[in-house]
């Protein structure tokens, strides 16, 4: 899987339970000014998950924080730090988290149009390219029609020699 980090979003795992939001946010601000802070809840506790999310304003205060908070001990907990990646939902065209099924609905429609034009086009195109071929083919059987007409014709085979003798 190919997925694309977020170089300014840390992923920081390994959070005890006390922390929260405001802690965690407390423990990244001495390397630069923060974006926002996540803790994702588990639905059925309503705590965190032992893991949380920092995003900077700056990228390279995310590598900072990275660099210094990697295996850096929070409440009696070594923490891991890493850049985080998108999180991806089944189904969603976009893959973000944050983004409901659906949100790509418009745009699912608009190439489905897009793409149902360019077929559209291409038949015409096609269509086009072979009346034109059939007319060129037509025009050269019925030059090759008149030349053998040309040959048929009494007169015009007369009118030949006549000119052979004339010449010699």
């Amino acid at each position: 899987m190919n997925q694309q980090v977020q170089k300014n979003t840390l992923y920081v795992g390994g959070l005890p339970e006390e922390v929260n939001e405001t802690i965690l946010h407390s423990a990244f601000i001495p390397f630069g000014d923060i974006k926002d802070v996540k803790t994702p809840l588990d639905q059925a506790t309503q705590k965190h998950r032992s893991f949380g999310f920092v995003t900077f304003l700056e990228r390279e205060d995310a590598a900072a924080a990275m660099d210094n908070m990697d295996g850096a001990e929070l409440y009696g907990r070594v923490l891991t730090v890493n850049y985080a990646l998108p999180e991806k939902i089944k189904g969603g065209e976009q893959g973000w988290a944050a983004q409901p099924i659906w949100a790509d609905a418009d745009t699912w429609f608009e190439r489905q149009q897009q793409e149902e034009e360019m077929k559209r086009i291409q038949a015409e195109n096609q269509a086009s390219m072979q009346a034109a071929e059939e007319l060129h083919r037509k025009k050269l059987a019925d030059e090759r029609e008149g030349e053998k007409d040309e040959q048929d014709d009494p007169m015009a085979v007369a009118e030949a020699e006549s000119l052979k003798q004339n010449t010699t």
